[in-house]
């Protein structure tokens, strides 16, 4: 366990060490059609440490928790640092002491018995299998983790944090009359423990009433019309096309990989309409799914203004970068595990909502298509995207028409943008999803409606 007092350590930290003791617990279940597919719990944690030598980092961790593993890795890091030094010469003056930072977020741990998630997921599954016959199959799936985290610093800075999450997965499958298969997804959960999330299985009855209607909406829907068309992306997958095809190009170590926006910032990337930012913790005095207070070297966090207006206006950075660039920090620097180095990663990414309401987007709209929801999607360095659509209606006349089936979209992120001509009134967010940027990391993202222009697939 993580112990209550790193203080008499203290003394060892020099300028530029942190000292990180970390533990990562997960656990799931899943059930195929009433059986058990999945069913695991576990833990790790271990201690790290990182310091500088004439601009390099030395890296080392352990396992163990111990003082003795504490003054190794200490140690070891300091031996790693000093080698990238003596081999390659000074790389840049020392980085400059941030403010000391002092926080506790810890909250009560609640991990429920393996049990207790199984029964649940059970109840789930039955009242499922009971209720709707013609289903060809079914998935439930709990997840439930946390990051534990106690960080102090050679500055001074000392902060301790627990994020924990839980989310089930819900997807039901049936079959079209020409026997194609289809079927639909959602989530539910969000920031906190199991507990804080999900009290008893009735609870959700009427949520799975709700997919058990799209997907039959879906079922006797169409294809939709390859082509450039007008459409609304929804909330849930704006939020992907914010972190995805935008969010990751502002990362500052991948700016420095050549990432679009790196020639530019400071220029015009989207309509006059679009403001982006990935949030350190709160969003109009609402602690965000993800709330990072302290980043991972013992930087304060604060929101990073992405783009204001249309115009990119900044990066996410760490300690290092943020020098390199001259910006000021913004606390962007997290690891997954104790044995993990500390990268720039996002914490609660979106695009701001505008004025407009749903309806009047809807109607705006002669031939084009609403689409609600994404499975997953890829995005490069140029912002240029490929997203998977599962779900979707057609838009006629300005009126919501037939569901659409399984598409894509695709484009580049920064000329979409640029198209958008109505920003909707409400901002949604999620969180189930992790990042795979070299490790993974639990993230938010969100996002209004947007009206936009965007090439759709066909069949």
């Amino acid at each position: 366990m993580i112990p209550e007092n790193l203080s008499s350590y203290k003394a060892l930290l020099g300028a530029g060490t942190e000292l990180r003791i970390q533990y990562n617990s997960a656990s799931g279940v899943g059930i195929i059609a009433g059986n058990i597919a999945s069913n695991s719990s576990g833990s790790s944690g271990g201690v790290s440490a990182r310091t500088t030598r004439g601009g390099y980092y030395g890296f080392a961790s352990s396992a163990e928790t111990d003082e003795a593993a504490v003054k190794s890795v200490l140690a070891s890091a300091e031996r790693n640092a000093d080698f990238l030094f003596g081999k390659l010469g000074t790389k840049k003056p020392q980085r400059k002491p941030l403010p000391q930072t002092r926080l506790d977020t810890k909250s009560v741990r609640n991990s429920p018995e393996q049990k207790r998630l199984l029964d649940f997921t059970r109840e789930i599954d039955a009242y499922i299998a009971e209720k709707y016959k013609n289903l060809t199959s079914r998935y439930i799936g709990l997840s439930v983790n946390a990051m534990d985290k106690y960080l102090i610093t050679g500055d001074g800075g000392e902060t301790k944090s627990y994020l924990p999450r839980a989310h089930m997965y819900v997807n039901l499958s049936t079959a079209t009359s020409e026997g194609e298969a289809i079927d639909y997804t959602e989530v539910f959960g969000g920031a906190g423990s199991f507990e804080a999330n999900f009290t008893t299985p009735d609870k959700l009855y009427e949520r799975i009433e709700k997919i058990y209607e799209i997907l039959m909406a879906k079922r006797d829907g169409i294809y939709a019309d390859a082509g450039v068309k007008d459409v609304i992306i929804s909330k849930e997958l704006g939020g992907m096309l914010a972190h995805e095809a935008v969010g990751h190009t502002t990362e500052a170590d991948l700016v420095l990989g050549g990432s679009v926006a790196g020639p530019n910032l400071n220029k015009k990337v989207a309509s006059e309409l679009i403001t982006m930012v990935d949030f350190a913790n709160s969003y109009n005095g609402t602690e965000l799914e993800q709330p990072i207070y302290v980043d991972d070297e013992g930087t304060a966090a604060k929101d990073a203004h992405l783009i204001t207006n249309g115009v990119l206006t900044g990066y996410m950075n760490n300690r290092e970068l943020a020098e390199h660039f001259g910006h000021e920090p913004t606390g962007n620097a997290r690891a997954y595990t104790f044995s993990d180095e500390p990268l720039i990663r996002m914490r609660n990414t979106a695009i701001l909502p505008g004025t407009d309401k749903l309806a009047d987007m809807i109607a705006s709209i002669d031939d084009g298509y609403y689409l609600t929801q994404t499975g997953n999607g890829q995005a490069d360095l140029t912002s240029e995207f490929m997203f998977s659509v599962n779900m979707g209606y057609e838009i006629k006349n300005g009126k919501l028409g037939r569901a659409i089936r399984d598409t894509t979209i695709s484009g580049v992120a920064f000329d979409l943008l640029k198209t958008v001509t109505m920003l909707g009134d409400e901002l949604y967010w999620t969180s189930s999803g992790m990042c795979g940027k070299k490790q993974p990391m639990p993230v938010s993202m969100g996002g209004p409606d947007l009206k936009c222009r965007v090439n759709i697939g066909g069949r």
